[in-house]
This record gives C-alpha cells, sequence and structure tokens, in this order.
C-alpha cells in the first residue's frame, strides 16, 4: 500500500535528478571553503535572493540561530512574533546558547506584526533594559495557515529597524511558497532584510539543509559561529549538490503544491466533522478544526488506510509536498469522507 504522507514537507524526498547529482558532485573540504558544489550552491542563494553572500546549514534552526549569533550580543533582545517557529519550536536556542532574550509581539490572523507595535517593544537607550538589536519575521507564518507577507508588508516593517539601527530577520523556511504565491521574484520579498534562512529540505525536496543569506560581513561571522555549533561538515558538496538541483527545478513546481493543498481544502470543507476556512490558506498549509468522538482511532483508520497526519488536537495540519499527487488527494478525501462520517460529532 502506498503511503501518503501529509505530517511535514520534510517528508519529501530527493528527485532523480538530485541523486544522480549527489553520486557524481565534486567535492572538497567545506570547512576549509574548499567544496566547489557548496561554493556554487552558496553564490546561486545569494545571488537569487539579492544579497551578497550565503552559507549552507544543517537546518533551519541553525539557520536562523546563527543569523542571531552573527547580528546580536549576550544580553540583547529579539523582537519576534509569538506563534514564530524560532520562538516556540526552537527549543530555545537564540536564549539558551546566545544569551539572547525573545520579546514576543502580537502577529495577526497574516503572520504579520504591526510595524506600531513593534516600535513601541523597542527599548530605549537605558541601562535598564536589555538592548533591541533584532526583529525577526516569519513568511509564510506557518501557524497562521501557511499565510503570506508581501514585500510592501516586509518593508513597512524593515522602515522600523532600519530607523533604529536594528537587524530585520527573515525567517523563510518556505520564503518560494511565497514568492510563488505571489508570482514575485524572491530577491523583492528579502530585499529589505539584513538575513534570511530558507529551507532546502522542505517543498524544495532536498535529503537535508537550509541556506542563510546577507551580507558578507554577516555570512563570515555566521560561518565562524556554525563551525562553533558543530556545524562543519567538510565534503558537504554531496548535500549541496542537491541544493543546486533544487535552486534549478523544484521552485516552480511549488504551485502544484498549493493547487493540491486547495484542492484538499475545499474537498474537506463539506466532511463531516471538520470545519475550514480554505481561502485563509494560500499556500501549502492545510489546517482545519475537528469534532470527533475519538481522535485516536480516527488517526488509526487513516493510517490504516495509508494517510499519514501530524498535528492534531483541536486542529489539525495537512502538508502537500513534492510526491503527493492530485490522485493522492482524490483518495485522501475519499477515506476522510468514509472515516469522518462514522466518527464526527453531529
Amino acid at each position: 500500500m502506498d503511503v501518503i504522507d501529509f505530517r511535514s514537507d520534510t517528508a519529501t524526498l530527493p528527485s532523480p535528478e538530485m541523486r544522480e547529482a549527489m553520486a557524481t558532485a565534486e567535492l572538497g573540504d567545506d570547512v576549509s571553503g574548499e567544496d566547489p558544489t557548496a561554493n556554487l550552491l552558496e553564490k546561486m542563494a545569494a545571488e537569487m535572493l539579492g544579497k551578497e553572500d550565503a552559507l549552507f546549514v544543517s537546518s533551519g534552526t541553525m539557520g536562523n540561530l546563527v543569523a542571531a549569533l552573527s547580528q546580536c550580543r549576550s544580553g540583547d533582545e529579539i523582537i519576534i512574533g509569538h506563534n514564530s517557529h524560532i520562538y516556540v519550536a526552537e527549543a530555545g536556542g537564540i536564549s539558551t546558547l546566545g544569551g539572547i532574550s525573545y520579546k514576543p509581539v502580537r502577529v495577526d490572523e497574516r503572520g504579520m506584526i504591526d510595524p506600531l507595535e513593534i516600535e513601541e517593544a523597542i527599548h530605549p537607550d537605558d541601562m535598564h533594559y536589555a538592548p533591541t538589536s533584532m526583529v525577526a519575521i516569519e513568511n509564510t507564518n506557518n501557524p497562521s495557515g501557511g499565510t503570506v507577507l508581501t514585500p510592501e508588508d516586509t518593508e513597512a516593517i524593515a522602515n522600523v529597524t532600519q530607523s533604529r539601527g536594528i537587524s530585520l530577520h527573515i525567517d523563510g523556511a518556505r520564503i518560494f511558497n511565497a514568492a510563488v504565491y505571489l508570482e514575485t521574484p524572491v530577491k523583492e520579498l528579502v530585499k529589505h532584510a539584513d538575513t534570511v534562512s530558507f529551507c532546502l529540505s522542505k517543498g524544495l525536496a532536498c535529503p537535508a539543509g537550509s541556506m542563510l543569506c546577507g551580507s558578507a560581513e554577516t555570512i563570515e561571522e555566521a560561518r565562524r559561529w556554525r563551525k562553533m555549533l558543530g556545524g562543519g561538515m567538510r565534503q558537504v558538496g554531496v548535500l549541496a549538490a542537491a541544493g543546486v538541483v533544487a535552486l534549478e527545478t523544484m521552485i516552480g513546481r511549488l504551485a502544484e503544491d498549493h493547487s493540491n493543498a486547495r484542492k484538499l481544502a475545499l474537498g474537506l470543507k463539506d466532511v463531516p466533522g471538520i470545519s475550514i476556512e480554505p481561502d485563509r490558506l494560500p499556500t501549502n498549509l492545510v489546517f482545519f478544526g475537528v469534532d470527533v468522538r475519538d481522535q485516536d482511532e480516527v488517526v488509526r483508520k487513516l493510517e490504516r488506510c495509508g494517510i499519514k497526519i501530524g498535528d492534531r488536537g483541536p486542529v489539525w495540519r495537512l502538508v502537500t509536498h513534492y510526491g503527493i499527487s492530485g490522485d493522492d488527494i482524490d483518495h485522501t478525501l475519499d477515506v476522510f469522507r468514509e472515516v469522518f462520517s462514522e466518527h464526527a460529532i453531529r
């Protein structure tokens, strides 16, 4: 039985072209700057995002961490969205390892932080307060439903950070989903940011890795922090080769994931026991409310039909990605209708 894995777009497997590139990649010692494939990937990423330089890191969490460590000092503070991945799901690394405190600020239903609230949250230059040294935003915003920030949204926040001499970092784990949805070059979405990270191992379907992009000075400092954190991986071109193929071939096909997510959301709207607002789900993340008698039994029945789900509780999340087809969506909806009809609380 085929398995349809909706737990996350991290469930993607590399394409045949990626596997071939990985097997034949030209390699060297990346810690010494001598891996030609890693160097190529970093050059491609920097140019694509309109930044001076880029750094291959093991994960999005490491990318966000070294971005903060490179631009903040111990004792500083970061302003961040209250539901952001950095704040909620990265094990407090920036605080634990960097001595940098978080100041969470409310985000709206689009994942946007009001620039006026950022302005109010910035501490004055006073010895009683932790200096505010960074604002971090997330695009797309995962818990808001894969929602998208426009270039104008980011510019409005950058107007505040730049006027106060504060760095702006974008956690762009799924920034290419935003670019594809908006039909906007990705460099337009990040041009006002000092640094941006993006994941290769989510919708771009690589087996591992993320990129951090920024100024040459910041990336040089980030490279030092990466080494300190144990992220110097030597012949990393084996992984970087997949990233090169991803940037060449995987971005445009994200529209297919969005289309499948839309199809899934519209189909779930008519399933008993499910409440969903498809128009609030623009990209590849499908969130919906669930009202059934026994969630565990529902999950077991779905898994027996080959459907794996991730987050569950009052709200479930399904994620479309490379490896999930339109036919898979049709099968999933058939199974959901059957299972939920039996278990929905009417």
